[in-house]
C-alpha cells in the first residue's frame, strides 16, 4: 500500500470523490501543511495555522497508479483558483499536492506542467506542490461525511 496527499477545497467532497475510486483502500481527511500543531477545525478556519483541509489516501498500486490519483485530483476541482473553491474562501481551502517520495514529486510537476500546457485553462494553475508534512486527523465528525450523511437519509426515507 502507498499514500497520497492531496488538498483541493473543501475536504467532504474531495475524499467522497476519492473513497468511490477502485484501489482506494482507505481515507481520512484532516490537515497538513501549516506550522500549528494539533490543530482543530476551528483553528484551520480562523487561519491561524497555514494548514490546508486535506485527505490521506491509502491505496493499491497495483489497482490504481499515483499518476491516476492526479487527474482525479486535477478533475474534482478549479486549480486556478487561489485560496478558494466554489464558496469556500481562505487559505485552508488552497490547492495542493503533498508528495510522500520524490517519485511523486517528479510525477507531480509533470502532471501541473502537462496540465498548465493542455489549454483546460485560461489561467494558470496555482495548485503548490510541497513535501507532506505532519497530518493531523481532523475530528470523528468529519471523517466520511457525506457517506454518513447519505446513510442517515437512507435511513430516514425506509422508516
Amino acid at each position: 500500500m502507498e499514500k497520497a496527499t492531496f488538498a483541493a477545497g473543501c475536504f467532504w467532497g474531495v475524499e467522497d470523490t476519492f473513497r468511490q475510486v477502485k484501489g482506494v483502500i482507505s481515507t481520512a481527511v484532516g490537515y497538513t501543511g501549516g506550522h500549528f500543531p494539533n490543530p482543530c477545525h476551528l483553528d484551520v478556519c480562523a487561519r491561524i495555522t497555514g494548514h490546508a483541509e486535506s485527505v490521506q489516501i491509502e491505496y493499491d498500486p497495483s489497482q490504481i497508479t499515483y499518476n491516476e490519483l492526479l487527474e482525479i485530483f486535477w478533475d474534482c476541482h478549479d486549480p486556478t483558483q487561489l485560496n478558494r473553491q466554489g464558496p469556500d474562501r481562505g487559505e485552508q481551502y488552497r490547492s495542493v499536492i503533498f508528495f510522500h517520495s520524490s517519485e511523486q514529486e517528479t510525477a507531480a510537476q509533470a502532471s501541473k506542467q502537462k496540465l498548465q500546457i493542455s489549454g483546460k485553462y485560461d489561467k494558470d494553475i496555482v495548485t503548490e506542490i510541497k513535501p507532506v508534512g505532519e497530518f493531523y486527523l481532523a475530528a470523528e465528525e468529519h471523517q466520511q461525511y457525506f457517506a454518513k450523511k447519505r446513510q442517515k437519509s437512507s435511513n430516514y426515507q425506509a422508516l
